[in-house]
């Protein structure tokens, strides 16, 4: 897949993915629940597009928050 997200935008991804971590293990928000579930799959679609570097919902758009590489 092709890298389309920025370093910037790794570091929101990561750190909003721990925030909801946080809220959903201190027990904020019951994890059996709709919410909770909800949250849980966003946090971890945070996490992992964030570490691989590509988010398909970017490369559906069309939108690219890499920097461009002068060649």
């Amino acid at each position: 897949m092709k890298k389309n997200v920025g370093n910037v935008d790794k570091y929101i991804r990561l750190i909003v993915a721990l925030i909801i971590a946080v809220v959903l293990f201190m027990g904020k928000v019951v994890i059996s629940s709709t919410l909770g579930i909800i949250l849980a799959i966003v946090a971890v679609v945070f996490a992992v597009t964030a570490l691989a570097g590509s988010c398909p919902l970017y490369s559906i758009v069309g939108i690219s928050t890499c920097p461009v590489k002068d060649k």
